[in-house]
């Protein structure tokens, strides 16, 4: 019984693992689609900070979320040096959240 329940336990974490990475791999698609890599790097800086740079500035932040969608909307400066985010206001509002929360999962 033991052995049932263990095993039933380890093929849905590997279903969730699974879903997780085909959920990142559909969040990095839409960063690339919505113009994110042509100025960030998911490791190294581009013209903007990588997003791990990002994740790790941002890890204990509980408004990271919402600071990072507004900044991604309405762009800004300051935060990473003297080049300026420009704004995306032609994004969806669902696509910024989407790639904002992949970003802070790195």
């Amino acid at each position: 019984m033991k052995s049932v329940i263990l095993g039933i336990a380890m093929i849905g974490a590997f279903l969730v693992n699974q879903a997780q990475a085909a959920d990142a791999k559909a969040a990095e698609a839409l960063a690339q689609k919505s113009g994110c890599l042509a100025c960030h790097g998911v490791e190294k800086k581009v013209l903007g900070p990588s997003y791990k740079d990002v994740a790790a500035k941002y890890k204990s932040d509980k408004g990271a979320e919402a600071k990072l969608v507004a900044k991604v909307k309405a762009g800004g400066s300051g935060v990473w040096g003297p080049v300026p985010m420009p704004p995306h206001p032609q994004v969806k509002d669902e696509d910024i959240k989407t790639i904002v929360q992949w970003v802070l999962s790195l």
